[in-house]
């Protein structure tokens, strides 16, 4: 993992942000020697929500949004 001092990562924060993306993580030595640890969040997309089942057929799901188009 690669070690940069706050100095450098505000000089090229650029290149500690592509890094960072490359390995995962990098960590940063702040003041008073405190590490910070910079990942990369995950991409997901506000539609990606996981499935509920509620234990119905397709054809039960097509009935009830063709009985809802009729209103």
């Amino acid at each position: 993992m690669t070690v940069y001092t706050l100095e450098e990562a505000e000089g090229k924060l650029t290149t500690v942000l592509e890094k960072a993306a490359a390995e995962g993580e990098v960590c940063i030595k702040g003041e008073k020697g405190r590490l910070f640890t910079l990942r990369p969040a995950p991409r997901r997309s506000p539609l990606d929500i996981e499935g509920v089942d509620l234990d119905i057929s397709r054809e039960e799901i097509v009935s009830i949004v063709r009985e809802s188009r009729e209103r």
